[in-house]
């Protein structure tokens, strides 16, 4: 399919020429990571740049690494990175199930993380971790840098806190306390490339405390704030799940569509935090979990 509309193409060789590329021409300019969503958005005409500004020659953004107490995550940083790098399967596996499940093998080579959280569609797998672990979105214009709470960047489906004019550079994630995990577990129509008709991820510490956030179930990614409030402070029982169960529909608004009706979401969502919440658990006490085996029945 060849492109519907004509637009300039610009390969900056620095962050400053980047955010004065931004600077001049606003909405109308487009970053160029992976460009995974961006080049089929332009082909069916859902976008009409007039140009494009492809950042992959910076290569501050193409890093990963450990600063103190948290991780930095570059703009430029493919899934497929994610998923080779012993840091984040070590402190974040979360992070790196949610990778794993990420489209197929030739898409991760090229998609981005930081993409992924620009995109703001509500199934994006990367939402979940970055809720559960706090992520910090950093962002930088001609005007200065500012940071962002990941749980203040999804506005609306699609619309998140970056403006026109503003690159976002890198994420960075706190290190978790050593005696803590997390799992990420997709539900999706089939094996294969598909978007989630569910996410939820869950984090879980020896000290009882909980995170749990899900995708695919409202009109943005969010903490089960009402669930977390229950569970901390307690050890967890089949009880105590079964409790955090009831609150499930209070804590999200599925929508029918062509992947999912809204009430099927609603009943998996239960299966898959109740599976998700003991599957935690056995990870903290060190067992191997392989996300992918834990949904037969659904998938």
């Amino acid at each position: 399919m060849a492109m519907a509309h004509e637009f300039d193409y610009a390969r900056p060789q620095s962050l400053t020429e980047v955010l004065e590329l931004l600077a001049a021409h606003g909405d109308k300019a487009r970053i160029l990571a992976g460009g995974t969503d961006l080049i089929v958005n332009i082909k069916e005409s859902l976008m009409a740049p007039t140009i494009l500004i492809d950042i992959k020659d910076i290569a501050e953004l193409r890093e990963i690494r450990i600063e103190a107490d948290q991780i930095s995550i570059g703009a430029n940083v493919s899934f497929a990175q994610i998923m080779e790098s012993p840091a984040i399967k070590e402190h974040f596996p979360m992070l790196w199930d949610a990778a794993a499940t990420v489209a197929s093998s030739g898409i991760r080579n090229r998609a981005t993380l930081a993409g992924n959280i620009c995109t703001a569609v509500p199934s994006l797998d990367s939402a979940p971790p970055l809720l559960c672990h706090e992520a910090v979105v950093h962002c930088a214009g001609v005007q200065g840098s500012r940071t962002i709470p990941i749980a203040e960047w999804f506005l609306a489906p699609r619309k998140t806190a970056l403006k026109p004019d503003e690159l976002l550079t890198r994420i960075t994630i706190p290190l978790p306390e050593r005696d803590s995990t997390g799992i990420y577990l997709k539900l999706g129509r089939y094996n294969g490339e598909d978007l989630a008709q569910a996410g939820w991820g869950i984090w879980i510490s020896k000290q009882q405390q909980y995170r749990i956030a899900h995708c695919a179930l409202a009109a943005v990614p969010a903490r089960a704030l009402k669930i977390e409030a229950l569970l901390n402070g307690k050890a967890l029982s089949d009880d105590l799940i079964e409790a955090a169960l009831t609150l499930v529909e209070s804590e999200i608004r599925p929508i029918t569509d062509i992947r999912s009706s809204r009430e099927y979401r609603f009943h998996v969502s239960k299966v898959m935090l109740k599976r998700g919440l003991k599957a935690a658990q056995d990870r903290l006490q060190g067992k191997s979990i392989d996300p992918k085996t834990l949904l037969g029945g659904f998938a």
